[in-house]
């Protein structure tokens, strides 16, 4: 079983303004694919709060997976991909990438996403979007991959070759 982390990035969602209904979405999906939830927080959209709370779960050596929402447009105060490249030491563009590819068959729109994915140690970052139908086209997509990448990152790949 992987560790898991949800961080909605919402100034509404965080002021109780707005449910957040993209949280329960992706927590939903990896607990299908046998994640468990370590935690699930909503933050404002600050780039050093979402940054900070990034840093603090990657380095706590608990989580293998933190998936955001929100924060990838183009709004000034969407700033999770900026705090996350805060934070990441690796980049790996190909998840963002693969997401829009995918998501560009649905609609034109997913070209305005600034989404970035990327690991910090142990573990791997995705920035996801804010809307729960976008969550479940994208994560939907992605899942498996980074299961397989997460094999890898955490040396697993071998011991799941042999199964």
């Amino acid at each position: 079983m992987r560790n898991a982390a949800i961080i909605t990035c919402s100034d509404k969602g965080h002021a109780g303004q707005r449910e957040d209904k993209a949280g329960p979405t992706i927590a939903r999906l990896l607990e299908e694919h046998g994640y468990k939830i370590f935690e699930q927080i909503v933050l404002p959209d600050e780039r050093a709060v979402i940054a900070q709370a990034l840093t603090r779960l990657c380095d706590s050596g608990n989580v293998e997976l933190i998936c955001t929402s929100g924060g990838t447009g183009f709004s000034e105060r969407d700033v999770t991909p900026e705090a996350t490249l805060d934070v990441v030491e690796r980049l790996c563009p190909g998840i963002p990438e693969a997401m829009r590819a995918f998501s560009l068959s649905i609609t034109p729109r997913a070209m305005l996403s600034r989404a970035v994915a990327g690991i910090r140690g142990k573990t791997l970052i995705v920035n996801l979007p804010g809307s729960p139908k976008a969550v479940e086209e994208c994560l939907g997509y992605a899942l498996d991959a980074l299961g397989h990448g997460l094999d890898i990152l955490l040396n697993r790949a071998a011991e799941c070759a042999r199964k």
